[in-house]
């Protein structure tokens, strides 16, 4: 499970409140821990500046102990953030826990960076089973170098276990702060301990953009946006337990190709022609992970649907194997020198991209950059048979992904009209992506019907007729998503162009 945790400043003499009435937890046997952990990073701290932190403790039951925590995010007052332990290991970084960490480290070099000790008091707050639900920690914090205290704090953290509720974890923290604990705060041990250079931005960020902003500062922008995106689904596509994170990487690798497409003008033509080279690679790897994933999602759902389930094991069979095999061609990628050079030249093209002098312009001009997808993308749809093949709705969506990214692209720049067209677009997008999807499971049905035993093959016909009438109905709704597109005043900002 993630972490769960909301945390609290403490004064040096703060008494923990009873906490017997609380909720309807029960407290505990409290104990006494003596914790010592030392952190690691970069020397330019950049993986406490992008949310991320590498530590080993001992002092804990079981023995030593490395803990990665990925970015979280805020759910209520508490702080939910991924957590991977690696237990036991010597002083340095386990291989998995560098894996993790891979995308944010890169080719620089980990080093302890601080080294803290702490009496942790801890009380478990039981449900009526016996077992616990939350876990409060007030903990006496002294931060070292060498062997002088450079820093001492207390702090109270509130942790939620498996079938704890908000309400209880609202309960306990209202306690705590009416017995004079703080407001819940976002920071960490790690980052007081780091001091200011810890809580500086991450080594890449957005900035804000205005009209009269020179145009590469809007290519800048979305190359950042998707630099961003990548890194931080990176571990999760290692990890392989959420199918999400394999797409937000794959749109973070196609986007890329689009924007450094769209902005080819303001860019160095030699470094986008290798860049786009270079996503095509790993966007084509995650591309069948990804698409191993949807079609076994929507196997699965149309085998339930129909109530083959069982007799479709087969099938299913075959489909995983693909999933895994291209699961380890991705892996096995992503664990190359050639891909950390990849994720090294994006970052710093999301700081100072290579541009050319036409990136001088005013960042207004780029309606005419937007327009032309858009154009491309109206000429074929006039193109397009009465009844279009399958073949040409497909290449109807990849020019309109083509408009759309590029209308995100630099929307912060032309404001609610370009969000406006680049959602009506996404809406034609998605239709014509379920076509495209509804397609692939068919023909792929058809690919592998050979050799099926009867009641595999009674299964793939029944979840082929079921694919066939989705065709059907996506084939309406296409028309539909087109005409909502352009409606209003979503197109008036690419007028001047």
């Amino acid at each position: 499970m993630p972490e769960r945790e909301v945390k609290l400043e403490a004064p040096p003499r703060f008494t923990l409140p009873d906490l017997q009435e609380v909720s309807d937890l029960k407290p505990g046997e409290a104990t006494t821990l003596r914790l010592r952990t030392t952190y690691w990073d970069t020397p330019d701290l950049r993986l406490a500046r992008w949310g991320v932190s590498l530590r080993r403790r001992t002092g804990e039951p079981g023995g030593a102990v490395w803990t990665v925590k990925l970015p979280g995010s805020s759910q209520g007052r508490m702080l939910v953030r991924p957590e991977h332990e690696f237990r036991g290991g010597s002083g340095q970084p386990p291989a998995g826990a560098l894996d993790l960490l891979r995308a944010y480290v890169r080719a620089a070099e980990l080093a302890p960076v601080a080294t803290l000790e702490a009496r942790r008091r801890l009380l478990p707050l039981l449900g009526e089973d016996g077992a616990t639900r939350l876990e409060v920690s007030d903990d006496v914090v002294s931060v070292l170098e060498g062997k002088r205290v450079a820093l001492r704090f207390r702090e109270i953290e509130v942790e939620a276990r498996e079938g704890a509720t908000s309400d209880s974890v609202d309960a306990v923290v209202d306690r705590l702060r009416a017995a004079g604990a703080g407001d819940p705060q976002a920071g960490s041990k790690q980052a007081r301990a780091l001091g200011p250079r810890a809580s500086a931005p991450a080594e890449v960020s957005l900035g804000d953009i205005a009209p009269g902003h020179p145009a590469g500062d809007v290519a800048r922008r979305a190359i950042a946006a998707s630099t961003i995106r990548l890194l931080r689904h990176d571990a999760g596509v290692r990890l392989g337990g959420d199918i999400e994170d394999v797409h937000q990487a794959r749109v973070a690798t196609r986007r890329l190709r689009s924007d450094l497409r769209t902005f080819r003008h303001l860019l160095d033509e030699e470094w986008t022609n290798t860049t786009r080279a270079e996503l095509g690679w790993i966007a084509g790897l995650l591309g069948a992970v990804r698409d191993a994933d949807v079609l076994l999602e929507r196997l699965d759902g149309a085998l339930a649907e129909t109530g083959q389930s069982t007799a479709g094991k087969t099938l299913r069979r075959k489909l995983v194997a693909e999933q895994t095999s291209a699961r380890a061609s991705l892996l096995e990628a992503i664990r190359t020198d050639r891909y950390v050079d990849l994720l090294e030249r994006l970052v710093t093209a999301a700081r100072e991209p290579p541009l050319t002098e036409s990136a001088e312009e005013p960042a207004v001009a780029l309606a005419e950059v937007a327009a032309r997808p858009w154009n491309r993308l109206k000429k074929a749809r006039r193109e397009l048979d009465h009844e279009p093949s399958d073949a040409d709705l497909h290449a109807l969506r990849l020019r309109a992904k083509r408009a759309r990214y590029a209308a995100e692209a630099v929307a912060p720049v032309f404001g609610r009209q370009a969000e406006a067209f680049a959602g009506a677009v996404a809406g034609l997008q998605g239709v014509l992506g379920d076509l495209h999807d509804a397609a692939v499971m068919r023909d792929w049905l058809e690919a592998h019907v050979r050799g099926l035993g009867q009641r595999a093959a009674f299964a793939a016909g029944a979840v082929a007729e079921l694919e066939r009438q989705h065709l059907v109905a996506d084939r309406v709704r296409w028309r539909d998503a087109w005409a909502k597109i352009g409606k209003g005043r979503q197109t008036e900002w690419m007028k001047s162009a």
